[in-house]
Parts: structure tokens; C-alpha cells; sequence
């Protein structure tokens, strides 16, 4: 039996913004060379501290912002290839100036694959339009692609919408703000549900919301994954929520992937310092337990994105940090089967 094909398949995504100071522009690296593939119907969750570069990685998949460099491949097609080519150790490789060796370059109109791939954003209080109803919010997927015959196909529809995710039938016609957060976040989801995609990327739907309604909004994409075979990746900053509901986890710091292991294996065995503070600072709800566990504290400050220099960049707050970690970025790279880790330590 043939191995299961990649949905989304990320190459060494670049993602910089110009930064001015005075005369000179300079790159603020949000994302730096990262690269994962995610399944049909599996999710993948994404973690780190704030800053470190989840949201605009699934920004940049979307293309809501303009990658800088690498390929994005979804369901075969090549979205986006700046052309770049890297050797088998992950090096880009580079001609006698030390300029990039490019190949083809592909930027293709994403119109088409708005339909298949869709967002639901963070904030339930700022994502939704004050000025128009639930109907008009939930149907402008819709009329953008023309996915109905009629006015009472396209009222159909969103009715049916509403009650997936667990919104009455006489909400259509009320605005936002008459809503909660927990149900403004349903309708960010029905949104995201109107195109009928394969993937989501689900940019801390939970975190502006109270615990008793994160459970409700998780158990029901969960239902919906089930349901309708969605493909999602999951932002998130809470840890026990995200080993919960992801089948792999994927751990940011400053632009990189420094972790990458299927969910089970990430919390039982984490290699990288960085993913062991992580995980030793999860409240446990067992008063003994707590009392007896090792925190691991994260000496220093978090370094700056702009302008990095080569070298990992954790090594200011790693007490393992040799000289080479200092002066070469480690690359990321598989220690077992389905473990990755970018670590000089292990590699």
C-alpha cells in the first residue's frame, strides 16, 4: 500500500519584513527557513511564545503575506516557489558572488484556492465587520465565489452553516457585537466553513476566550474535522490544548522550527532545552506533583529578529551553547523515526 500524500508541503519558508532605521533597511526574520508537511485530515499544531513566528506562518501559507523566499505545494500544485535551490544538507546553494543559484520561480493568483484553503483568526472581536449581519458575514465567501444559484439557495446555506457549528437560525440577521466571544468565534468558523475547504489554519482561536468556552469551540473542531475530513493547523499557546487536539506538534522559536514530533511522542520525550522549559512549565492539577516537579527557568532575554546573525537562535538562553552553536544554524533533522530536532547538541 502506497504511502498517504502530503497535503501541504512547505520548503524552507522565508518570511522578512524591511525594518527602517535611518538610511538603511534592514530584514526583521519572522520566519527563517522552516519546512513541514502536514496530511490529509491530520492536524498539526504549532507552539512557542509570543513573537516567535506562528501566526505569520499560517499568514504566509495562506498568502495574506507575500513569502520573502522558499515553495508552498498544496494538494500537488505549487503555489508559490521564489526559486531558490538548496543541497541535500538543507544549504542554499549559491554562485562564485554568493548570490542564490534561482531556478523557475512560480506565483500563482490564489482566487482559486481561497476556496480550499481558509482562516479562522484569533481575535472574535476584530475579525467579524461591526457593520454587517451574521447572514451577510457568513455569505460573502459566497458571493466572492459565486457559490449559489439564488437568494433562497444562498439563505439556505447559511442556515445550514449556523446549525454545524451550533448558531441558531434567528441569529442571521443580528450584528456582531450582540454576540459573545464563544459564539462570535462560531461564526468566524462558519465562515471559514462556507468555501467547503480541506485546510484551516486555526490562529488561537481559543486563546481570546473563557476556559469553559475554549473546551466548547475545540470539541467542535474536533466534530467538524470528523465530520467533513478538514485538515487544520493549529496555533496555539496552550500546551495541554494542543497536545489534546494535535496528532504533531511543531516548536517555534524565533523564526524556526526547533521541534517537530507526532503529539505523543513530543510530551513524553522533548530533546530540544527550549521544548524542555516549555513543557516543565504545564500546571499539573495535582498539588503532590507540583510541589515535586523541576521547573526548567529560561536565564536572559528573547533575542531580536532583526538582522540575525548565522548561529541557533537560543543559544543566548541555553546553557548547553558551545561555540559552534554561536557561529552555525543548526538544521533540522530527524533524530528517530518522525522526531526532528534542530539541536548541535543532537545532531
Amino acid at each position: 500500500m502506497s504511502e498517504e500524500k502530503n497535503l501541504l508541503e512547505v520548503s524552507h519558508l522565508k518570511q522578512y519584513f524591511p525594518v527602517h532605521q535611518g538610511f538603511k533597511t534592514i530584514p526583521l526574520k519572522a520566519v527563517d527557513d522552516i519546512s513541514f508537511a502536514i496530511k490529509p485530515g491530520e492536524t498539526l499544531g504549532l507552539v512557542g511564545e509570543s513573537g516567535c513566528g506562528k501566526t505569520t506562518v499560517g499568514r504566509t501559507l495562506l498568502r495574506l503575506y507575500q513569502p520573502t523566499a522558499g515553495r508552498i505545494v498544496f494538494d500537488g500544485k505549487v503555489l508559490f516557489d521564489s526559486g531558490e535551490q538548496y543541497d541535500e544538507n538543507g544549504k542554499l546553494i549559491v554562485d562564485a558572488n554568493g548570490k542564490p543559484v534561482l531556478g523557475k520561480k512560480v506565483d500563482v493568483d490564489m482566487l482559486p484556492y481561497r476556496r480550499q484553503m481558509q482562516m479562522v483568526f484569533q481575535d472574535p472581536y476584530s475579525s467579524l465587520n461591526p457593520r454587517m449581519t451574521v447572514e451577510d458575514i457568513i455569505g460573502e465567501p459566497l458571493d466572492v465565489h459565486k457559490l449559489y444559484a439564488n437568494k433562497k439557495e444562498r439563505r439556505e446555506k447559511i442556515l445550514n452553516l449556523m446549525e454545524l457549528v451550533g448558531l441558531n437560525a434567528e441569529h442571521a440577521m443580528r450584528y456582531a457585537h450582540e454576540f459573545s466571544g464563544g459564539q462570535r468565534q462560531r461564526i468566524g468558523i462558519a465562515r471559514a466553513l462556507a468555501v467547503n475547504p480541506k485546510f484551516i489554519v486555526c490562529d488561537e482561536p481559543i486563546s481570546a476566550l473563557d476556559v469553559s468556552i475554549q473546551a466548547q469551540v475545540v470539541k467542535l473542531l474536533v466534530r467538524l474535522q470528523k465530520e467533513l475530513g478538514l485538515t487544520y493547523l493549529f496555533i496555539a499557546h496552550d500546551l495541554s490544548m494542543v497536545k489534546h487536539i494535535s496528532d504533531r506538534v511543531g516548536v517555534m522559536y524565533m523564526g524556526h522550527i526547533v521541534e517537530l514530533a507526532s503529539s505523543a511522542e513530543l510530551y513524553r520525550n522533548p530533546q530540544h532545552p527550549y521544548t524542555k522549559a516549555l513543557l516543565s512549565a504545564i500546571p499539573v492539577p495535582d498539588p503532590e506533583f507540583e510541589r515535586s516537579k523541576t521547573l526548567i527557568p529560561l536565564e536572559g532575554e528573547v533575542g531580536s529578529p532583526i538582522n540575525c546573525k548565522e548561529g541557533c537562535r537560543f543559544e543566548k538562553r541555553c546553557k548547553y551553547a558551545t561555540e559552534q552553536c554561536r557561529s552555525v544554524t543548526p538544521q533540522l533533522r530527524e533524530i528517530e523515526a518522525g522526531h526532528y530536532v534542530s539541536c548541535h547538541l543532537l545532531n
